[in-house]
């Protein structure tokens, strides 16, 4: 395993399963040279055996480190960013919801969901990009989602990318990511414009936007119903007083990407 071909499997999940759309938007934006994706994110729950660990080992057994913690207090997560000594692989960000922090009922329908999982299913890198691990009612998914849209989405769709990201510094068309935005408005699509529609400055060192999410159809006990999938995301880094691309993230402008999967 390759970093290269695990990004190629998520990758093809991700269009196939969650962000059909995304296909478009790469064939909107490439120019000459293949898109350079700045970063994936993946979501979990914090409960043995799904921890942001487990999602990490993949990524550590092909030389990953942690980078950077983050804290979203309202949406009860936390997030660690990892990167790979070669800079032209792309980030991985690793979000997970603290469930302990939830209401009983959310943690009564998590421990139901985690139930079913099968731990032996965690020894391979397939699982990242494996959809769920659980079955899952309808009933379960609206009530997960009246209190946590995070929570809802991982329940619904399992692990995969909740979304890839286009660097916008390599762009040549384009040098603003609301230039980025503008083009993509033109070919309808919608931008996520909570927060607005750029999330981050040149002074916190990168500027970010998204899509909204697709609707995708997916499966629950009761039959086939739509709701939000994948989105897209752009990200402008700027230097640091070294030269150096920044290459973290900003807790503000990611708590407004989060939203992009948010039911409309």
């Amino acid at each position: 395993m390759t970093p290269t071909v695990l990004f190629q499997s998520l990758w093809n999940d991700y269009i196939q399963r969650l962000c059909p759309s995304a296909d478009k938007v790469h064939h909107l934006l490439q120019e000459d040279e293949a898109l350079i994706n700045d970063h994936i994110a993946l979501r979990t729950f914090n409960v043995a055996p799904l921890g942001i660990e487990t999602l990490a080992k993949p990524f550590l057994a092909l030389g990953y480190v942690a980078c950077g913690d983050y804290v979203f207090e309202s949406k009860k997560l936390v997030a660690k960013h990892y990167e790979h000594p070669d800079s032209t692989q792309p980030k991985v960000f690793i979000s997970e919801l603290k469930v302990e922090e939830c209401s009983p009922a959310l943690q009564a329908i998590v421990e139901k969901l985690v139930h079913q999982v099968d731990s032996n299913k965690l020894n391979s890198s397939d699982f990242l990009y494996g959809g769920r691990l659980w079955q899952l009612s309808y009933s379960d998914y609206l009530q997960l989602a009246n209190e946590s849209e995070y929570a809802a989405w991982l329940a619904a769709h399992g692990y995969g990318a909740n979304h890839f990201t286009v660097s916008v510094n390599q762009l040549q068309a384009f040098n603003e990511v609301k230039a980025v935005n503008d083009h993509l408005r033109q070919a309808g699509f919608t931008i996520n414009e909570n927060g607005g529609e750029v999330k981050g400055t040149p002074d916190v060192l990168l500027e970010q936007s998204s899509t909204m999410a697709d609707k995708v159809p997916v499966q629950f006990t009761e039959g086939v119903e739509v709701i939000p999938g994948g989105f897209y995301e752009f990200a402008k880094r700027y230097p640091m007083v070294n030269g150096e691309l920044y290459s973290g993230f900003v807790a503000a402008s990611a708590d407004k990407i989060f939203e992009s999967t948010d039911m409309q």
